[in-house]
């Protein structure tokens, strides 16, 4: 069982962890021991008056500091990626038993006049979102919600299944994937838009053409002058005057070349902590084509970018050379470091930047793909959709469709199969399950739409527009009553109708803000205008009335109802979908439950 993995992968986790520490605090005292011994030995070769002796311990104490300085920097790398990734499997822990997540809940995205997001629950806390997403980039979790915002074509969600099938095989690929960068978390920042304004200052320009050629130059007349000072004529003094002019020269660009320096800095450390997660990409080997697509992005004349970041790893490294005072002087004065070093990072820029912003595309798909692969994977029972072609003529057929936010132990399965009808009425008691059906078809919908498996055993459906009508509130900003949000949002379901004919609306009982005669005859006109215009999707409600559309639009129209039944004065619920109008109500048994009697004779005037 996966969750079982899951926690022998915390518990090894732990013990790398624990052995890491020990080792990195031993490591800690070698270096301590190192400085204090070292120093006692070079004092006392002093006082041997032993040249010899004392360069060998200095030369052994440098070396020994420096290995112990190394394996420190290795050591505590190995024990952050120990940690990062204990952090991803406790977080698949967590999540199935509090549905809270480390990773971002998508509560940006939360729009109510989106067509269905808020009432489908797509983002925010406990939301699709928050259960789906182990994106930690910035736009990684931008490209997922807006797969869940908007279907896919139909050759995107084939193209998607088959990669998420892919990465949901490969347990350990996936998880090193995601602990190479969970360290995202921390950072608010999206680093793509951070490098393209870093790309596009003007500051990181560098060098005339006199200067390019001059550079290479340099070394070259030196070497040539002391081969002339040596063999042929003692020219010293014109040579040290062009090291001191080369010195003097780095000395006055120095300010821009400091500031050159900080900002490539910060850029080479973005770029280090994603050269790992990106090689993994490049690295694996994939079967799936649109896995193979977007791999095949990472390569620019044939050499990986993980490479390129290396390479401006090294540029930097060898830049900051100039950082010890004494090597940068000599290093300025005989070659222009500096400037070489400057130089070449700008080249390298010109070189790679369009393909090194794409590849943080490339790496927020990836993100995305390996959220949809731990869904499939953490749901093993849930199956990929079928989606049909022809919105206009296919048919939505659902078996054991379950909410995939509520737990397994409380869902109840259901089957739909909308064959021979355009519009399902609801009919159905209160908090019999109308509602949670509603947002079923739809949440699943969003699944089938987005390349993920869903919460039932076969699910076939062709790409609707999905738009919805549930949760309608009033503003007082916007000095809209609930009536009035009501009409507003009916309006904008007609018009989507009535302009897309793959619309499939999810309607929750109507124009709740007005009378029950208005609300009545306004709900029965509105589904007649919706048959007019070849509509399609669910209307729940609890007037049992407009149960008689089924005989009016035949073949058309189909009843559906949840009920209740009743035993010694208990209500119980199966939250079953049945065909036919509901013919039970509980509204006068639920206000006997909080000491308000109902008058039978008030009920038989109402009817």
């Amino acid at each position: 069982m996966i969750y079982q993995q899951y926690q022998d992968n915390i518990h090894r986790a732990n013990a790398e962890i624990q052995e890491l520490t020990k080792k990195i605090n031993q490591n800690s005292f070698a270096r301590l021991f190192v400085i204090i011994g070292g120093g006692a030995l070079l004092f006392y070769s002093f006082q041997q008056n032993n040249v010899i002796l004392v360069l060998a311990l200095t030369i052994l104490i440098v070396l020994s500091f420096a290995f112990l300085i190394n394996r420190q920097s290795i050591l505590e790398k190995k024990r952050d990626a120990s940690l990062a990734f204990l952090k991803v499997n406790e977080n698949e822990i967590i999540l199935k038993e509090t549905r809270t997540t480390v990773y971002d809940a998508g509560a940006a995205f939360e729009d109510g006049k989106h067509p269905y997001t808020s009432d489908l629950d797509i983002f925010g806390p406990f939301s699709l979102f928050s259960l789906i997403t182990r994106c930690a980039t910035a736009l990684g979790v931008s490209v997922l919600a807006s797969w869940l915002e908007h279907a896919a074509s139909k050759p995107a969600i084939l193209a998607r299944q088959q990669a998420v099938a892919e990465i949901a095989e490969d347990l350990s690929w996936s998880q090193r994937f995601q602990s190479q960068l969970i360290f995202n978390l921390s950072q608010k920042t999206d680093v793509k838009a951070f490098l393209a304004r870093y790309f596009q200052d003007s500051s990181l320009s560098f060098g005339t053409s006199f200067m390019k050629v001059y550079v290479l130059l340099a070394p070259l007349l030196l070497a040539a002058g002391v081969l002339v000072a040596i063999f042929v004529y003692p020219i010293w003094s014109y040579l040290v005057l062009l090291a001191i002019a080369h010195l003097l020269w780095t000395i006055a660009m120095a300010g821009k070349v400091s500031l050159f320096s900080s900002k490539v800095d910060k850029i080479g450390q973005v770029l280090a902590a994603y050269a790992d997660g990106l090689e993994m990409v490049e690295k694996r080997q994939f079967t799936a084509l649109h896995n193979q697509t977007l791999q095949k992005q990472l390569l620019t004349d044939g050499k990986p970018l993980s490479a390129a970041f290396k390479e401006l790893s090294k540029l930097i490294n060898s830049l900051d050379a100039r950082n010890n005072m004494l090597v940068g002087a000599l290093l300025n004065m005989c070659c222009l470091w500096d400037f070489k070093y400057v130089m070449k990072i700008v080249d390298w820029k010109s070189r790679y930047e369009a393909n090194i912003l794409m590849a943080f595309d490339v790496i927020a798909e990836f993100e995305a793909l390996n959220s949809l692969a731990i869904l499939q994977r953490n749901h093993p029972a849930w199956v990929l959709p079928i989606i049909e072609d022809a919105a206009a003529e296919a048919v939505i057929i659902a078996k054991d469709i379950t909410h995939p936010l509520i737990p397994t132990a409380s869902s109840v399965a259901n089957d739909y199969d909308s064959t021979n009808h355009r519009i399902a009425l609801i009919t159905g008691s209160n908090m019999a399950g109308k509602s949670t059906f509603l947002r079923t078809i739809g949440i699943n919908a969003v699944l089938a739409y987005a390349g993920a498996v869903c919460s039932a055993s076969a699910f076939r459906l062709p790409i609707y527009h999905l738009i919805s009508y549930m949760r309608i509130k009033d503003s007082l900003n916007e000095s809209t009553s609930t009536f009035k949000a009501e009409l507003d949002r009916m309006k904008f379901i007609l018009e989507t109708v009535d302009a897309d004919k793959k619309s499939f609306f999810l309607i929750d009982e109507m124009l709740r803000g007005t009378n029950s005669v208005d609300k009545y005859l306004g709900s029965r006109a509105i589904i007649r205008k919706l048959m007019a215009m070849a509509g399609k999707g669910m209307v729940a409600t609890h007037d049992l009335q407009l149960a008689t559309l089924e005989e009016e639009y035949n073949g058309q129209v189909r009843n559906y109802h949840f009920d209740i039944q009743v035993q010694s004065s208990e209500m119980l619920f199966d939250y079953k979908l049945k065909h036919g109008r509901c013919t039970v109500f509980n509204a006068s048994m639920l206000l006997k439950g909080i000491g308000i009697d109902v008058d039978q004779s008030d009920k038989d005037l109402q009817h």
